[in-house]
């Protein structure tokens, strides 16, 4: 019997007839996939351990802050257990490349169907780039009906596989995904920008796509002959030398080929971890790993670890972004997350760096010797140094100047997104995007030999070493992800460590009408729908895997298609009333009569597998919303 993945959310203030619409369509759905799965009693004696991690899917969004309320799991026999002792400040535009590990609770053993969080906007601090990649904070934030926000509550539906199963001894992972792009659309028509949020959650229960996960926390332990130490977690804002465990702990694996950064000085191996079991307890330490199996058990593995004054706390100032110019020994950045050394958190647009000889310089994964040199245009860094008290203010910073001289920079694997324009040797990319930065931020002036090499976003050349090219095609979207080129001695521009074809991804369609149209659709059946790109708005691309594809780049027009079962989750959304469908058929059937009342097409999203050779969408979800 086929079922449903749930994973629509829930928006406060709806009014009465969604709710009942809702209660009546998962009634449905609850009756239909009990029948199909294993049971598993919600009720046995005791109680396990679950791991919740945060992450996010890209967006466009500079900094999206809020605070995150509540974190609860409903059992299937409806017991609600709240997972999130504090109060806690995330900002999610951080974690669209990793993992953050939010939480270890302990929770009554059972079966768990739901999970939710509460959402705090009323000390939100939301920026977004437009469309010539100016930063601009938001004040306006709304929800689907118009209503200001205060607090907001988003849910998603654990079923099938995707159920949480807790048991004693064996512990449990779930990661959260908040995904910003497909719940967040953000107009520029006005004088300032206007945020509307219709909150969208996916889990991740069987960690089928994980990310590169991230551990923060003061150190409890280090077991050198069993290769592990534990970590007090404390997640994003929280103090990381604090031995308050509200949040959990967790053990932590080492492998041969773990790297370690110590104080400044870079370990590998079973070195490494000797010298972290020579610091002293609850010195703050930051891990960088992946989630494998150990004896059958899931485990987290380090493959970096920071620890002491390698790891923001105190002691310098902290800047974090990409470097967009350079110029003699200082470099520009720009998307720049400020830890100041008292503490305090400020997103910044650009801060001017400062370096010298003197600057220690060390690259992430690498434990050889590195200078300033080697920090180029485009190079994601992490920057330790000093900045007058009067520079910054508790909300603003502009017009910032960074001393690094005696500090340190950190060059940071950065993500390149774009389409292939050669797949020879050296690989070429027309790059949309550096980072979340678009292209035409960076001023590649001074990367080349000479001024006839530099750096060229239109074929930035990446030199791939042992990488198998040999499934490449020209104009196909891919990520790439490595370190920048020396300055000044491009090309190649850009040295790969990986390469990520992003055609066969999991694809998010997303498109808006400005104004809405009753012409979006120009050929509707029960075999396919066809789109009219003419009057589409800001939104008329493809993402997968964080990498846009424009839709108006093709020569013709995309086409919905059924997937072989032609079963799915479609939703119409009108004024008054909203309709869910199993069928695509009767879906199609029933959007076709309300285009032929005179209906508008405001907005469609649409989840499924995209063809860029026949620029068609394969769709397994489909959401449109008429005025």
């Amino acid at each position: 019997m086929p079922t449903l993945r749930q994973r629509y959310t829930h928006v406060r203030n709806q009014s009465w007839w969604q709710i009942m619409l809702l209660f009546v369509f998962l009634t449905f759905i609850f009756s239909i996939t009990g029948g199909c799965s294993n049971s598993t009693s919600a009720d046995d004696d005791g109680s396990g351990e679950v791991i919740i991690g945060l992450t996010d899917a890209e967006g466009d969004h500079a900094t999206y802050t809020v605070d995150v309320l509540s974190l609860t799991l409903t059992k299937s026999n409806g017991v609600v257990v709240e997972t999130l002792p504090l109060n806690t400040r995330v900002d999610f535009a951080q974690y669209t490349e990793l993992t953050e590990f939010l939480t270890a609770a302990t929770v009554p053993n059972g079966v768990y169907t739901k999970a939710s969080m509460v959402l705090d906007y009323s000390n939100a601090d939301i920026q977004v780039e437009d469309a010539d990649g100016n930063i601009i904070p938001v004040t306006t934030i709304l929800d689907i009906d118009g209503n200001a926000i205060d607090t907001l509550a988003v849910s998603v539906q654990l079923e099938d596989r995707d159920k949480l199963i807790i048991a004693p001894g064996i512990p449990a992972h779930i990661t959260l995904d908040f995904d910003l792009k497909a719940s967040n659309r953000v107009d520029f028509s006005g004088a300032e920008p206007v945020l509307t949020v219709a909150p969208f959650l996916v889990a991740d229960v069987e960690l089928e796509n994980p990310k590169p996960h991230r551990l923060r926390g003061p150190l409890v332990s280090v077991d050198v002959a069993n290769e592990t130490f534990k970590l007090v977690l404390r997640p994003f804002r929280h103090a990381l030398a604090e031995d308050k465990r509200r949040f959990g702990s967790l053990n932590v694996h080492v492998e041969t080929d773990t790297v370690y950064e110590i104080n400044g000085v870079s370990f590998t191996g079973i070195v490494g971890l000797e010298e972290l079991a020579a610091q002293e307890k609850f010195t703050a330490v930051i891990v960088l790993g992946e989630l494998k199996r150990i004896n059958d058990r899931r485990a987290f593995v380090a493959t970096q670890v920071y620890a002491g004054s390698s790891v923001p706390n105190g002691e310098f100032d902290v800047a974090s972004g990409h470097v967009i110019a350079r110029s003699g020994d200082t470099v520009l950045l720009k998307g720049v997350t400020l830890l100041r050394a008292n503490g305090s958190v400020v997103f910044n647009d650009t801060i001017s760096i400062e370096l010298a000889a003197t600057t220690l310089v060390k690259k992430q994964l690498s434990t050889a010797n590195h200078d300033i040199s080697e920090i180029s245009v485009g190079q994601r860094l992490t920057v330790f140094g000093e900045i007058s008290d009067d520079a910054v203010s508790a909300d603003v910073a502009s017009d910032v100047i960074m001393d690094a001289t005696n500090g340190k920079a950190r060059m940071l694997l950065t993500t390149v997104n774009g389409s292939i324009v050669q797949t020879d040797s050296p690989l070429a990319v027309d790059v949309k995007n550096i980072g979340r930065r678009a292209v035409d931020l960076f001023d590649f002036s001074g990367t080349g030999v000479d001024a006839s090499t530099d750096a060229d976003a239109d074929f930035y050349e990446i030199n791939t070493g042992t990488l198998d090219l040999s499934n490449l095609v020209v104009n196909e979207p891919i990520k790439v992800r490595g370190f920048v080129r020396d300055f000044g001695l491009a090309p190649e521009d850009f040295d790969a460590h990986s390469l990520v074809l992003v055609a066969n991804a999991k694809a998010l369609m997303m498109l808006n009408w400005e104004p809405a149209s009753n012409t979006a659709i120009s050929e509707i059946s029960d075999t396919g729908i066809t789109l009219n790109l003419t009057g589409t708005g800001r939104f008329h691309h493809v993402i997968r895997l964080g990498v846009l594809t424009d839709l108006n780049g093709f020569m013709q027009s995309p086409v919905f298609i059924p997937n072989v079962s032609g079963k799915g989750a479609f939703v119409i959304i009108g004024q008054q009333s909203a309709q869910v469908f199993l069928d695509f058929k009767r879906f199609s059937e029933a959007l076709a009569r309300h285009l032929n009342n005179s209906a508008n097409v405001k907005t469609i999203k649409v989840k499924g597998h995209f063809n860029d050779d026949n620029v068609t969408m394969t769709v397994r979800g489909l959401r449109v919303v008429l005025r």
